[in-house]
C-alpha cells in the first residue's frame, strides 16, 4: 500500500480516539481531506474501504460546516449582536457535535447486535421443523420442505394481491438463505443463541439441548471443519448455519420451486421494478457458481415456446429501454465540458480574488501556473479553515479578521462542494440503466461453465419473434461507451466511476456468451453491424481519462475484461476470420505498447512498496487486478493475433534481437518477462481435432525444484507404446503438493537456506567419510602418543605442508573452485593429524560428520515437507529411513568404535546409478537366482548322500593346526589315510574298502600333510560338499582322495566327480552367473535406450526426431515450445488453482478430463506443426494437380477444336467429291446422246 494511504489510515484511526478534543479532531479531519485530494491529483488509488471511510467523514463535516456557515454569517451583523450570539453559537455547535458523536458510537456498537437479531429469520427457515413438536404432521411437512414450498407459492399470490413490500421481503429472505455466513461478534452470537433457544423451546416442544443449536448460532465456530468441506469453486462454499454447501442449498430451494418463482416473477413483474430486481437477484443467488442442475431445469422450462418468448422478451425490452435512456440522458460534448471546466476555474479564481482583496494582499510578481495555483488554492482553503475553526474552539474571543474571513471561506467551500455534488448527480445512472447490471449477471450465470444450450437460446429462441440478447448486449455496450455519438477516442468522457462496473459486467456477460466455444455467438458478435469490436479494441488501446488519473485499478480491470472478451471471440477456431476482423482497425504496435506499459506500471508500484514500510493493511490491494496480470493477458492476445499478422509477429520477435532497428530496452524487458511466463500446449478435443492453448504460467509453478524435474524426467516409466504420459500424469499431484510446500518453505528463511543446498551437504559428507576411513586405514591402531612429538617431521616435509596450505588458501580466496577448496581442507586435516594426533582428529571429524548429517536430514525433510505428512508416510519413507540409519552408524563410530565408519562407504552405492544397477542386476531377477540356488542346494544334498554312502572314506581334507605358544600339539586322535591293498587289509568290507584306517600320530615337521576325515556323518558330508565342492574349480573331486584304477569303485568315483563338475559347477553356477550378467546387460541397454528416447523422442506425443526432418519446425523447437512436458504440468496446476467460473472452454474440458483421470486430451503421435506442414504439402500438390488439370483441359479444348476443324474439312472434301462424282456421271450419261 502506498505511503499516503497508510498516513490517511493512521490519521483516521486517530480521529476515533476518545481523548482527542473537538478542535484537534477537526484539524485531523482537515489533514485527511488534504491528503485525499493530493492523492487524487497525483492519480494514487486508495483502497475502497478507506475511500468510503473518508467520504463518510467528509459528509458529516460538510453538514456541520454548512450549519456553522449560517451561524458565522451573523458576523456581518453589527458588533453587539455578534457578541451576544457568539457564545450561543459555540454552545450549539458543541452540543450538536457531541450528539453526533454519541449517535455514531451507539450505531457502531449496536449495529452488529441488530443485524444478528434480524438474521434469525433465516435460521428459522433453515430449521423450521423445530418450531413444532416431534412426531406431528406439521413437523413432518417442514422436514420434507413443505414450509419453504408454501412460502414460495405464497410469494406469487403476494404479487397478484399487489403486496409489493411483503413480496420483496420474502424474496430477500430467500436470497439470504444462500448468503455466506457473517460473523456478528461475541455479543451478536450470544444474542442469536439466546433468541434461538427462545424460539425453539416453546411450551409445546420438548426442551432442546444447547448442543443442538450451535449449528445455527455460531456460524464460524469450527473453522477446521469448514475448511476441509470447502473443495473448489463458489458452489462448494460451506454454509455453517445451514449445514450444507451453497450448491446443496441452491438445489434444495430449486426442488421447492424457487427457480419457477424467479421465472414467473420476471414475466409478471414488468410494472413492479422492485420485485423484478429482487427476482433477478434471487435468480443470481440460485445460479451462483453456475449450478448445472438449476441451469438444466431452467432450460427445460424454456422449451415451451410461449414461456421462453415471454421471459426473454422482458429482458430484451429492458435492454432497449436502457439504451434509450442512455441516449436521452447521457449527452456529453467536449465543448460543453471544456466550457464548464473553464467557467468553474474562473469562479474559483474570482472567489480567491475576493478573499485576497479582503486581506489586502498584493501581487509580488511571481508567475504561478494553473496547476500550482489550484494546489495552493486547495491547501490555502484547508489551512485557513483548520486554523480558523481551531481558534474558534479554543479561544472565546475572535479577532475581527478571522470573524470576517471564516464565513467567506466556508461559503466558498460550500459552493465548491455543491458544484461537485451537482457534477456527481449528472454522472449518476438512472434506475432503467442500473437494472442492467443484475440482468447481465443473471444472463451470464445462465451460461456459466459453458452451457451451450443456454448460449444458443439467448441468441435464438426458435420463435416467430426472436429476441437476440447476444446482439442486444453488444449494442448496449456500444451505447454506454458512447459509440453512438461517433467518437471512439472519447471513451474517457463517457466512462466514469458510476458506470464502469456496469461496463465490466457487460464485458463479462459477452465473454461468457462466447466461451466453450459457442461459434455461433462468436460470429454474432464479430459480424454485428454495430461498432462492437471497435469499442472493445478501443477499451484496450486508449487511455481512459480522467478515470485513469484517479482510479487506475478500475481502468485496469476494464482492459483486462476487454482482452478476455477478444480472446473468447477467437477461442477454439480453426479459421482466421474473427482474428482478421479484430486486426482490421487495430494498430499492432499500439497493442504491444499497452502490454509493455502495464508491465512497467507494476514495476513503479513495486518500487513504491519497497520504499514504504510493510503494513498489515496492504493485503487489501490483492483483491484488485495487478497491472502485470492485465499486461500478460494483452500479451497472450498479441500472441494469438500474431499467427494472423506478420507485423505483430515481427514486433514480438524484435525484442529478442538487440541488433534490430526497432529494439527498445524497456519493451524488450517487458516482452521477455511475458514470454518466460507464458506457455503453450496442444490438446486433443472430443472431436479428435488438435487445438493450441496459450496460457500464463501460475506463480506457484516457479517453486518446482530442478532436482525434481531431473528425477521425473529420468524415472518416468514408459507404457507399451513408449509414452511416458501416464506415469507423468500420476506424479502431477505429487509435484503440485511439492510446489505448495516449497512456497510455504519460503516463509522460513533458515530452513529454506538449509534445504537449498541439499546436494552440497551430501557431497561434503561423503568426502568427510572418505577422509575418516583413510585416517583409520593408515593410523589404526592408534597410539596414545602424538606422532608429531614422537616422530619428528623433516623440515622439508613440514615446509611443503605449509606451502600447500597457504597456496590453497590463496586459491580459495581469489578463485573459489572445488579443487582448491579440497586441497586446502586436505592440507588442514594433515596439519591437524601431526599436531593433535590421528585419534583427536578422527573425533573432530566424527563430530563434523554427525553435524553435517543432521543438517542434511533437515534439508531433506525441508525439501519434501516431511513434517506436513502423516506419521505412517513418514515411517515408510525409505529415503528418510536410510538417512536415519546412516546417522546411527555415525554415532556408533563416534562413541563405540571407528570401524563403524567403514559401513558409511556403502553410501557410494546410493549416490551412483551405475552401482545401483549392479545391485539391481541381482535383485531384479532375485526370484530366479534364489530358485536356481535352491536347485544347487538340492543337487549338493543328493551328491552328499551318495558320497556318504559310497565314498565317505575318500573325504580326507587337509588341515592346519593353530600354533600355540609354549604348548605341545593337541593330543587329539587324527587319522591318516594311507593307500593299502586288499591283501594288507585283514577284513575288507563288501565294497572292497578297509573298514578302519590306522590311527597314526601326527608326522614330524618334515613329514607329509595332516588330513582329517570329513564325512563320518551326513551333516559333515553336506557341509564339506557345499564348502569344498562349490569353491573348487573342478568340483568335489579336487579335495577327495585320488582313487586307484584297481579299486572296485574307481569307475563310480569318476562318474561321481564328472557329474558333480558338469551339473553343479558348469550348469547350475553358470546359470546363476548368467542371470546376473544378463540382468546387468538388460539394465545397461535399458539405460541407453532411455537416454536415446529422451534425446530422439518427444516426451508427450512420442514422435521421433526423424518426423521433423525437412519440416518448418525442428525437433528442438517442438519439445521446447509445442510439446514441452513442463507446460502440460503447469496447465494441470492452472486448472487446479483457478476458479472454475473463470475457466475458458479448453480449460473446462481439460479440468473435467483431469478430474476423471482420462489421458485422451494428450496428443499421441500428432502435432499441429506436422499437420500444417502436411496440409501445406497437400495444398501444393493440389495446386500442381489443378495446374495440370487446367493444362489438360486446354489441351483437350485445342484437340477438340482441331477435331472439329478436321471434321469440317473432311465434310467439305466429301461434298466436293460427291459433286465431282455427280458431274462425271452426268457427263457419261450425255455421251451416248451425242
Amino acid at each position: 500500500m502506498p505511503f499516503i494511504s497508510r498516513n490517511i489510515q493512521a490519521a483516521h484511526r486517530l480521529t476515533q480516539c476518545r481523548w482527542l478534543s473537538l478542535g484537534d479532531r477537526f484539524n485531523v479531519e482537515n489533514c485527511i481531506r488534504t491528503l485525499t485530494e493530493s492523492a487524487k491529483i497525483r492519480s494514487i488509488s486508495l483502497p475502497p474501504e478507506l475511500e468510503q471511510q473518508v467520504a463518510t467523514m467528509s459528509s458529516k463535516t460538510a453538514m456541520l460546516t454548512r450549519q456553522t456557515t449560517k451561524w458565522l454569517l451573523a458576523s456581518k451583523q453589527p458588533k453587539y449582536e455578534a457578541q451576544q450570539s457568539a457564545s450561543l453559537m459555540r454552545w450549539d455547535r458543541s452540543i450538536i457535535e457531541g450528539l453526533q458523536d454519541i449517535v455514531s458510537l451507539l450505531e457502531d456498537q449496536l449495529k452488529p447486535v441488530v443485524e444478528a437479531e434480524l438474521s434469525l429469520l433465516v435460521d428459522i427457515l433453515y430449521r423450521s421443523e423445530l418450531l413444532f413438536p416431534a412426531g406431528t404432521e406439521a413437523r413432518k411437512r417442514c422436514e420434507s420442505g413443505g414450509f419453504i414450498r408454501k412460502l414460495i407459492k405464497h410469494t406469487e399470490k403476494l404479487l397478484e394481491e399487489k403486496e409489493e413490500r411483503m413480496c420483496v421481503k420474502v424474496l430477500r429472505t430467500l436470497r439470504e438463505m444462500m448468503a455466506i455466513d457473517v460473523n456478528y461478534g461475541e455479543k451478536g452470537d450470544a444474542l442469536r443463541q439466546t433468541l434461538l433457544l427462545r424460539y425453539f423451546q416453546s411450551k409445546s416442544t420438548p426442551r432442546l439441548l444447547e448442543e443442538e443449536v450451535p449449528l445455527l448460532a455460531a456460524p464460524l465456530a469450527d473453522t477446521a471443519k469448514q475448511h476441509h468441506l470447502v473443495t473448489h469453486g463458489p458452489g462448494a462454499k460451506y454454509l455453517q448455519r445451514a449445514g450444507k454447501t451453497l450448491h446443496e442449498m441452491q438445489n434444495h430451494l430449486d426442488r421447492e420451486g424457487a427457480s419457477d418463482l424467479v421465472v414467473e416473477l420476471v414475466i409478471k413483474s414488468v410494472h413492479s421494478p422492485n420485485i423484478f430486481v429482487e427476482a433477478v437477484e434471487l435468480g443470481i443467488a440460485l445460479l451462483e457458481g453456475g449450478n448445472p442442475i438449476i441451469q438444466k431445469d431452467t432450460f427445460q422450462k424454456f422449451l415451451s415456446d410461449d414461456l421462453n418468448q415471454a421471459f426473454f422478451k422482458v429482458f430484451f425490452e429492458k435492454m432497449k429501454d436502457a439504451q434509450q435512456e442512455i441516449k436521452s440522458t447521457v449527452t456529453v460534448n467536449t465543448t460543453d465540458i471544456a466550457a464548464k471546466a473553464h467557467e468553474h476555474k474562473q469562479d474559483a479564481n474570482l472567489e480567491l480574488d475576493k478573499i485576497s482583496r479582503k486581506h489586502g494582499l498584493k501581487s509580488n510578481g511571481v508567475v504561478i501556473t494553473e496547476e500550482l495555483k489550484r494546489e495552493l488554492h486547495n491547501a490555502g482553503l484547508a489551512t485557513a479553515r483548520a486554523y480558523g475553526n481551531a481558534r474558534n474552539i479554543h479561544s472565546g474571543e475572535e479577532s475581527s479578521a478571522i470573524s470576517v474571513n471564516s464565513p467567506l471561506e466556508d461559503i466558498l467551500a460550500e459552493k465548491l462542494e455543491k458544484h461537485k455534488d451537482s457534477r456527481e448527480q449528472r454522472n449518476q445512472l438512472s434506475n432503467k440503466v442500473l437494472v442492467m447490471q443484475p440482468i447481465l449477471r443473471f444472463l451470464q450465470l445462465l451460461c456459466e461453465n459453458h452451457n451451450p444450450d443456454m448460449q444458443n437460446l439467448l441468441r435464438n429462441q426458435n420463435n416467430k419473434t426472436i429476441n437476440n440478447l447476444v446482439s442486444e448486449t453488444l449494442m448496449f455496450l456500444d451505447c454506454i461507451c458512447g459509440s453512438t455519438t461517433g467518437g471512439l477516442g472519447l471513451l474517457g468522457l463517457y466512462i466514469n466511476e458510476h458506470n464502469v462496473a456496469l461496463i465490466n459486467q457487460t464485458l463479462e456477460a459477452l465473454t461468457e456468451y462466447c466461451q466453450g466455444p459457442c461459434h455461433e455467438n462468436q460470429n454474432c458478435i464479430a459480424t454485428h453491424e454495430s461498432n462492437g469490436l471497435d469499442i472493445i479494441t478501443a477499451l484496450i488501446l486508449n487511455n481512459i481519462n480522467p478515470l485513469g488519473e484517479n482510479r487506475m485499478d478500475l481502468v485496469l480491470e476494464l482492459k483486462n475484461n476487454a482482452s478476455k472478451l477478444l480472446l473468447a471471440i477467437m477461442e477454439s477456431r480453426g479459421d482466421s476470420e474473427n482474428a482478421e476482423r479484430i486486426l482490421y482497425n487495430m494498430n499492432p504496435k499500439q497493442l504491444v505498447e499497452v502490454a509493455c506499459k502495464a508491465y512497467h506500471q507494476e514495476e513503479l508500484i513495486d518500487e513504491q512498496d519497497d520504499g514504504d514500510e510493510p503494513d498489515a493493511g496492504s493485503d487489501d490491494d490483492d483483491a484488485t487486478v495487478s497491472p502485470r496480470e492485465v499486461g500478460h493477458n494483452i500479451y497472450i492476445l498479441c500472441h494469438q493475433l500474431a499467427q494472423h499478422n506478420k507485423e505483430l509477429a515481427g514486433l514480438l520477435k524484435a525484442s529478442e534481437d538487440p541488433q534490430s532497428a526497432s529494439f527498445d530496452a524497456k519493451t524488450s524487458q517487458a516482452l521477455m518477462y511475458y514470454a518466460t511466463h507464458t506457455a503453450q500446449i496442444e490438446i486433443v478435443r472430443n472431436d479428435r481435432t488438435l487445438e493450441q492453448i496459450v496460457f500464463p504460467i501460475p506463480e506457484i509453478c516457479e517453486y518446482l525444484t530442478t532436482d525434481t524435474k531431473i528425477k521425473i524426467l529420468n524415472t518416468a516409466e514408459r507404457d507399451d507404446q513408449g509414452s511416458k504420459v501416464a506415469d507423468f500424469f500420476d506424479k502431477a499431484e505429487e509435484m503440485f503438493n511439492e510446489m505448495k510446500w516449497q512456497k510455504k518453505l519460503r516463509s522460513q528463511p533458515l530452513l529454506f537456506w538449509i534445504s537449498s543446498y541439499m546436494s552440497l551437504w551430501s557431497n561434503i559428507l561423503f568426502n568427510c567419510v572418505v577422509v575418516i576411513n583413510m585416517i583409520v586405514a593408515f593410523f589404526y591402531p592408534f597410539d596414545n602418543t602424538v606422532p608429531g612429538k614422537t616422530i619428528e617431521l623433516s623440515p622439508h616435509i613440514s615446509l611443503l605442508f605449509w606451502i600447500i596450505t597457504i597456496c590453497s588458501l590463496v586459491i580459495v580466496i581469489t578463485l573459489p573452485r572445488e579443487s582448491g577448496i579440497r586441497t586446502f581442507i586436505g592440507s588442514v586435516i594433515l596439519r591437524f593429524i601431526f599436531l593433535l594426533g590421528p585419534e583427536s582428529t578422527l573425533c573432530l571429524l566424527g563430530v563434523v560428520t554427525v553435524t553435517l548429517k543432521s543438517v542434511h536430514i533437515v534439508s531433506i525433510m525441508g525439501n519434501k515437507g516431511t513434517l506436513e505428512k502423516q506419521l505412517i508416510k513418514i515411517i515408510t519413507d525409505f529415503q528418510l529411513l536410510y538417512h536415519c540409519i546412516y546417522i546411527a552408524f555415525c554415532f556408533c563410530g563416534l562413541i563405540f568404535h571407528p570401524f563403524f565408519y567403514s559401513l558409511l562407504l556403502f553410501d557410494v552405492v546410493y549416490r551412483e546409478e551405475t552401482l545401483v544397477n549392479v545391485i539391481r542386476s541381482v535383485t531384479r531377477n532375485g526370484r530366479s537366482i534364489v530358485l536356481t540356488a535352491v536347485l544347487a542346494l538340492i543337487l549338493v544334498y543328493l551328491f552328499s548322500i551318495i558320497g556318504y554312502m559310497f565314498f565317505k572314506d575318500d573325504f580326507l581334507v587337509s588341515v592346519d593346526f593353530e600354533e600355540q605358544d609354549n604348548a605341545s600339539p593337541p593330543a587329539i586322535p587324527l587319522t591318516l589315510s594311507v593307500p593299502v591293498s586288499k591283501d594288507a587289509c585283514a577284513a575288507p568290507d563288501e565294497m572292497g574298502n578297509c573298514p578302519a584306517a590306522k590311527a597314526v600320530a601326527p608326522p614330524s615337521a618334515g613329514g607329509g600333510d595332516v588330513k582329517e576325515r570329513s564325512c563320518d556323518s551326513l551333516v559333515m558330508c553336506i557341509v564339506t560338499t557345499l564348502n569344498q565342492g562349490l569353491r573348487n574349480g573342478g568340483g568335489i573331486g579336487d579335495i577327495l582322495r585320488a582313487p586307484s584304477s584297481k579299486e572296485g569303485l574307481f569307475v563310480a568315483r569318476v562318474i561321481y566327480d564328472l557329474l558333480f563338475f558338469f551339473i553343479v559347477i558348469i550348469i547350475v553356477l553358470n546359470l546363476i552367473f548368467g542371470v546376473i550378467i544378463d540382468t546387468f546387460a538388460d539394465l545397461r541397454s535399458e539405460k541407453q535406450q532411455k537416454e536415446a528416447i529422451l534425446k530422439t523422442t518427444c516426451f508427450i506425443c512420442s514422435l521421433n526426431r526423424s518426423a521433423f526432418d525437412n519440416k518448418t519446425v525442428s525437433f528442438e523447437e517442438h519439445i521446447k515450445s509445442e510439446h514441452n512436458m513442463w507446460h502440460y504440468l503447469y496447465f494441470i496446476v492452472l486448472v487446479k488453482v483457478k476458479d472454475p467460473t473463470e475457466f475458458t472452454g479448453p480449460e473446462s474440458y481439460v479440468y473435467a478430463m483431469v478430474k476423471a483421470g482420462i489421458l485422451e486430451w494428450f496428443p499421441r503421435l500428432r502435432a499441429m506443426s506436422l499437420a500444417a506442414a502436411d496440409a501445406d504439402g497437400e495444398q501444393i500438390e493440389l495446386r500442381s494437380m489443378q495446374a495440370q488439370l487446367l493444362d489438360t483441359q486446354l489441351l483437350i479444348k485445342n484437340l477438340s477444336t482441331q477435331l472439329h476443324e478436321l471434321k469440317d474439312h473432311m465434310t467439305e472434301q466429301r461434298k466436293q467429291k460427291q459433286r465431282l462424282g455427280l458431274l462425271n456421271t452426268t457427263a457419261h450419261s450425255l455421251l451416248p446422246f451425242q
